[in-house]
């Protein structure tokens, strides 16, 4: 999993350490600094913020005897080379080799800020050093390995029905992912146990996927309801009508239109929306009244007969009074 900046980061030295330390001198030095430099402890801090962010890098490299042997290996290498991405190495910073079905690839990069790896120093309880109720990863007990952070986009109706995904990782670990029905776009899924080894056998990271759902050019999600605009024509909403609504299931379903209906109007199809354990929406059919924008002589002379002994109310009158208030 060789980053492309490994060539320009020396971690030996961000540590302050040789490059033949030990694992355990290698643990003493980042306690002490981490300590130091966290985020809890300097409040406001930008400087020690990226400094504690620059010791957890580097000692995540350094405390995995694989990801040690290949940073001096490139150290050795010098600045001149590079990696090209989609070589044997996959992307230079993605913590998966890709997954896909049906020729699409997902790319996952490194995440899991210092709180995760971590997992809050001072404990969620309130501990502090030397406590036994959640103190600071190391001194109390092993440390949580990284969590992997990334996203993965899907359509709609993969949102809408749920779905399972393969994730082949960099270590050639393939990891199941279940999309659960009715993922809101920007839902988080949390796999525990599935992230970065930890560096001294405490419990792995989990991996954490941020879902992005793309648009649909027909159906709108609203909570837990599915809109969908339905055009009309004029005398259908004026005198009434039965038409039909796509839903998305695949089927339509028939809904009646009273007459006089306006645009706008939202027709419900009870349990037709999204369905999760917290709730089912509905369906929402908008009407929109579509107006034809080319008429013959003989429609537009009918027209005109129509609105000589149409109702004379100005539907605009309640617009403009509102507007002067």
């Amino acid at each position: 999993m060789a980053s492309q900046d490994w060539f320009d980061k020396d971690f030996y030295k961000v540590l302050g350490v040789s490059k033949d330390a030990s694992e355990a001198e290698l643990k003493k030095v980042y306690r002490k600094l981490a300590r130091e430099y966290h985020p809890d402890s300097n409040q406001g801090n930008a400087k020690a913020e990226a400094k504690f962010k620059e010791i957890s890098e580097a000692y995540s490299v350094l405390s995995d005897k694989e990801q040690r042997a290949e940073y001096d290996q490139i150290r050795a290498m010098g600045s001149g080379a590079r990696f090209s991405a989609g070589g044997p190495q996959g992307g230079f910073e993605d913590a998966f080799s890709g997954f896909g079905r049906g020729g699409q690839q997902y790319t996952f990069q490194q995440g899991g800020g210092f709180e995760d790896i971590f997992g809050g120093m001072f404990g969620g309880g309130g501990g502090r050093f030397g406590q036994s109720s959640g103190g600071f990863r190391g001194f109390g007990g092993p440390q949580k390995g990284q969590d992997i952070v990334s996203s993965v986009t899907i359509d709609f109706f993969e949102a809408f029905h749920g779905d399972t995904m393969s994730l082949q990782t960099s270590e050639g670990r393939t990891v199941k992912v279940k999309i659960p029905a009715g993922v809101a776009d920007g839902q988080k899924i949390r796999l525990r146990g599935k992230g970065y080894p930890s560096p001294d056998g405490g419990e792995a990271g989990d991996i954490v996927l941020t879902v992005k759902v793309k648009k649909h050019p027909v159906f709108e999600r609203d909570g837990l309801n599915i809109k969908v605009n339905v055009p009309v024509t004029f005398t259908e909403a004026a005198l009434g009508a039965t038409i039909e609504v796509p839903t998305p299931e695949g089927e339509t379903v028939k809904l009646k239109v009273a007459p006089g209906t306006p645009s706008g109007r939202s027709l419900r199809v009870k349990g037709r929306g999204i369905k999760t354990a917290k709730g089912t929406g509905d369906l929402l059919a908008v009407v929109q009244i579509a107006v034809p924008s080319h008429l013959d002589d003989t429609a537009k002379e009918a027209l005109e007969k129509f609105a000589s002994v149409a109702p004379s109310e100005n539907p605009r009158a309640d617009l403009l009074a509102e507007a002067k208030r």
